[in-house]
């Protein structure tokens, strides 16, 4: 018997997160099917709209940008109202966990390489550091993660001319971890307050800091105060220090994206979204131009998945709803068509950070996020695309990989989730 539902997200990460939650509101019976571990464990937590367009940039706020972005930018197809609609549904499902929702300008966010990030939300967590803030600032990098090194971020962000001044130390964590221990290791220490030689890791810690400290009145950490209890962390840091305590995002494994995907998908669970994961859609079978079935592996058996409406939100080429090898780029489980150069050596540019084909691959969206052949018509009538999938990004050079997340994740799921129950 095959499982049935009104709409079939497939995918686990920021886009079919929102699509579902999208769908839902609608009134549509919706499951989300989820193979693997989420991208969003490997990202920073911040939540990007757009930063830089058409070569300009850093732009106070993303939605003057818009125009400036190409004609297949995911962007043009949803609008200023997509855009908007997947930000409530972010707010709602975060709640207060994160800042930002109060206006429509970015906010400029310390990244753990010393630059300065525009994002349009970030985490409570975040918000002392600032780059708007006032304050004199102290990054305390921790010896055993060496993916932040806090010396060089501050010199980094003193060379951009911040109106601030600012300095890094590097000091051991007062408890001692093996060299390839994970940061909730850290996080669970500071939770726990575990004992150590000469008091607590939280008191360690923050006298370890203090004897840093000159005049400083804001201090930034890696991402890595607590997990369960990490308002009271960072407290507790703040009142031993005398001033504010912020973390910094830093790379992955990243404490704070899998905090905003327990988030996530707690708020799921809040509005009745089944999910089911571990295994992936592998096949389909349609009847014309629809998809009837959706074909999952689970341990080498094919279940059906049946649902009136599909969105299709796996992610690109990193998260692997993109395959590619050295002729030709493919989407995997339905086998849309993705355009790209004939030539491989036309997919990418020579300069590392260069402005590269391959980075805007994806399906081709009709106006309502169906993905299209080479013809320019839909696949299937009740398929839509969501997020990485989707094609006519640069997301890393424009800084709006979670705003096109969120937005074509939030029409896709309206779109579908009206479809189902009309």
């Amino acid at each position: 018997m095959a499982i049935t539902d009104d709409v079939l997200v497939i995918g686990g990460g920021l886009a079919a997160c929102t699509a579902a939650l999208s769908a839902a509101e609608t009134g549509a019976q919706v499951r989300l099917l989820a193979h693997k571990k989420s991208t969003l464990r490997q990202a920073s937590g911040l939540v990007d709209v757009l930063g830089y367009a058409g070569g300009e940039g850093p732009f106070a706020n993303p939605f003057d940008a818009i125009d400036a972005l190409p004609e297949n930018h995911p962007y043009h197809l949803v609008g200023e109202d997509g855009i908007r609609d997947g930000l409530r549904l972010f707010d709602e499902a975060v709640g207060d966990a994160y800042r930002g929702g109060h206006t429509d300008d970015n906010a400029l966010v310390v990244t753990y390489g010393g630059s300065m990030k525009p994002t349009a939300r970030y985490p409570t967590s975040v918000a002392p550091g600032l780059l708007s803030s006032s304050g004199d600032m102290l990054l305390v990098g921790i010896e055993n993660l060496t993916d932040f090194d806090a010396p060089v971020a501050a010199d980094h962000l003193a060379a951009a001319g911040v109106p601030f001044s600012v300095r890094g130390v590097t000091l051991p964590f007062p408890k001692s971890f093996r060299s390839d221990a994970k940061v909730t290791r850290f996080a669970k220490a500071l939770d726990r307050n575990e004992s150590v030689d000469g008091g607590t890791v939280r008191s360690v810690l923050a006298d370890a800091v203090a004897d840093k400290l000159d005049g400083e009145s804001r201090v930034g950490f890696p991402a890595v105060l607590g997990d369960d209890h990490a308002e009271e962390v960072r407290d507790e840091l703040a009142d031993r220090l005398g001033g504010s305590v912020f973390e910094v995002p830093t790379g992955p494994p990243s404490l704070l994206g899998l905090k905003l995907e327990d988030m996530l998908f707690d708020a799921l669970d809040e509005a009745g979204v089944r999910i089911s994961s571990g295994n992936p859609a592998v096949d389909f079978e349609a009847d014309d131009d629809r998809i009837e079935t959706v074909l999952v592996d689970q341990k080498s058996r094919l279940t059906p998945y049946e649902a009136d409406q599909i969105v299709l939100a796996t992610g690109g080429l990193v998260g692997k709803g993109l395959d590619s090898d050295r002729e030709r780029v493919t989407e995997p489980v339905f086998g849309c068509h993705v355009p790209h150069p004939e030539d491989r050596y036309d997919w990418s540019e020579p300069e590392a950070f260069g402005d590269h084909e391959f980075a805007r691959f994806g399906v081709v969206p009709d106006d309502e996020l169906r993905p299209t052949d080479a013809d320019g018509e839909s696949h299937f009538e009740n398929l839509r695309a969501a997020g990485g999938v989707v094609g006519g990004a640069h997301v890393a050079r424009e800084k709006s990989a979670s705003g096109v997340s969120l937005s074509t994740g939030a029409v896709a799921g309206r779109l579908a989730g009206e479809d189902a129950t009309q």
